[in-house]
Order: C-alpha cells, then sequence, then structure tokens
C-alpha cells in the first residue's frame, strides 16, 4: 500500500531549493487544482493537470495521486521526467494515466507549457455525442474552432497511445476525448485554464439546450462562427487569459483560501 501523504507532510521549506521560475510555475499549477475543485470539475482524485517546468530537460509537474484538488499545494507538486521517474525526493504516486497523456503532449508541442485534463459530466456528455460539440452558442464558438477529437482506446495507461494522441491533436489547443473527456493546452497554465473554461461551459450549454430538442434549436447565420473565430483568436486571447481573467481567478483564490501558495 502507498505511504499516505498528508497535505501538511510537505512544508513550505521546499522552496529554499526551488528556482522563483519553477515555484511561480508551481503557484499557478496549484491554483489551477483549486480552482477544477472550485467550479466543481473535478473526480475525487483521477483527473490531471500539469506544466512543464522551464529548461531543456521537459521535466513537469503533476499532482501526488492521493491528494483531493482543494488539498493542493505549490510545494506538494510531484516532478517528473518524460520517462515517468520522479525528479523529486517524495513518497507521493503519479497517475499512470496523467503520465501517459500528459507526457506525449509536453514531448511533442512546445507551446504546450500546461496541459489540463476533466472527466466533468458536461464534457463526458459531449464527447459521447456523434455530433460533438455544436456551434450553437458564443462559447462553444469561441471555443469550437480551435477543438480536435480523438477516439476512446480505454484507459489511457498504454505508451503507443501517445502517437495517435498527439496526431489528433495535431495544432489545436483543445481536445474532446471521446467517451472520456475534455482536454486543454496553453503557453501558460492562465491560458490553458481559460481554454478550459470556455470548452467546459460550451458543454454545459449544450446539454442544457439540448433539453429543448435538436429541432428546437436556433442555428446561428451562415457566417457567425467564423466572425467568432476571428474576434476570439490570437493574442488579443492571450491578453484575456493572462493579464485579465488569470490574476481575477487568483485574487477569487486568495479569498476563499490561499493555502495553495505554500
Amino acid at each position: 500500500m502507498a505511504t499516505a501523504l498528508r497535505p501538511d507532510s510537505v512544508t513550505a521549506s521546499r522552496r529554499d531549493s526551488i528556482s522563483p521560475e519553477e515555484w511561480a510555475l508551481r503557484v499557478d499549477l496549484a491554483a489551477a487544482y483549486r480552482l477544477v475543485a472550485h467550479y466543481g470539475w473535478d473526480d475525487l482524485i483521477f483527473t490531471h493537470l500539469s506544466a512543464r517546468v522551464p529548461g531543456p530537460e521537459h521535466h513537469f509537474l503533476i499532482n501526488p495521486y492521493n491528494l483531493m484538488f482543494e488539498e493542493i499545494t505549490a510545494s506538494s507538486l510531484v516532478k517528473i521526467d518524460l520517462d515517468g521517474n520522479k525528479i523529486d525526493d517524495t513518497p507521493a504516486p503519479v497517475n499512470r494515466a496523467g503520465f501517459v497523456i500528459h507526457s506525449a503532449i509536453h514531448a511533442a508541442r512546445e507551446d504546450a507549457a500546461a496541459v489540463l485534463h476533466l472527466h466533468t459530466p458536461h464534457g463526458q456528455a459531449v464527447s459521447a455525442m456523434r455530433e460533438g460539440l455544436l456551434p450553437h452558442t458564443q462559447t462553444a464558438m469561441i471555443a469550437g474552432h480551435d477543438v480536435a477529437y480523438h477516439d476512446f482506446e480505454g484507459i489511457a495507461t498504454e505508451l503507443d497511445e501517445r502517437e495517435r494522441l498527439v496526431a489528433d491533436l495535431g495544432s489545436k489547443s483543445s481536445m474532446i476525448l471521446r467517451n472520456h473527456g475534455t482536454l486543454a493546452v496553453g503557453a501558460s497554465v492562465a491560458q490553458a485554464f481559460v481554454r478550459m473554461y470556455f470548452l467546459e461551459r460550451a458543454c454545459e450549454a449544450q446539454i442544457l439546450m439540448l433539453s429543448a430538442g435538436r429541432e428546437n434549436l436556433n442555428t446561428p447565420n451562415q457566417g457567425v462562427a467564423e466572425k467568432v473565430e476571428e474576434q476570439s483568436s490570437g493574442a488579443g486571447m492571450a491578453m484575456l487569459a493572462q493579464g485579465l481573467a488569470w490574476p481575477a481567478l487568483l485574487r477569487k483564490l486568495d479569498r476563499i483560501d490561499p493555502s495553495y501558495k505554500e
């Protein structure tokens, strides 16, 4: 049986051996875990968010596989390499499926500094729909133009799935894993989180609107989806995520419980 790891058993004294750049990344990733829990997107301990540590080694941070997301702190995150070896001296286990999915994307996509993967009921429901994400809401149009799809192959513990996962993601920034859940990547934790927020909100709205019946939906006029894509792409959206939304989200967390920074 794995040794239990209490949230307070890994103290903030570890900060002395961590670079300022890595510590800032740890704080952002811990914040993302807390926000996932806050919005009700967590699935006990069974999904995972990661961030690549600055430097040539391609090490990345991921959750200890025995803490709830509301327990995760900057110092409790586990650093591993692309082969799944722990760089940190910690008894905390790492989710095998988390390693397979995240190592594949971090290795293949230099722009994927952060990778978020969820199993929410709304995301899973849309992932099981033949048509996938429908372009019937503004939020779906913001998210939908940048969404890829990957067919379900079972729980992602087989290394050979990584090649197909990366090929299906291509250059997109979000993915619906069929019959499984959602995924988003970004050049920062902030960008990945905001992309996931739009994707999850779009999935939630789709489940709600389909209660009216597919035949009762209002289809947007031709060309509107393309206009929204143009309006919500590029540097402006990155600035919105990094410079506006993320600082506001951190202030929210600070009001709720600032211990994610420890």
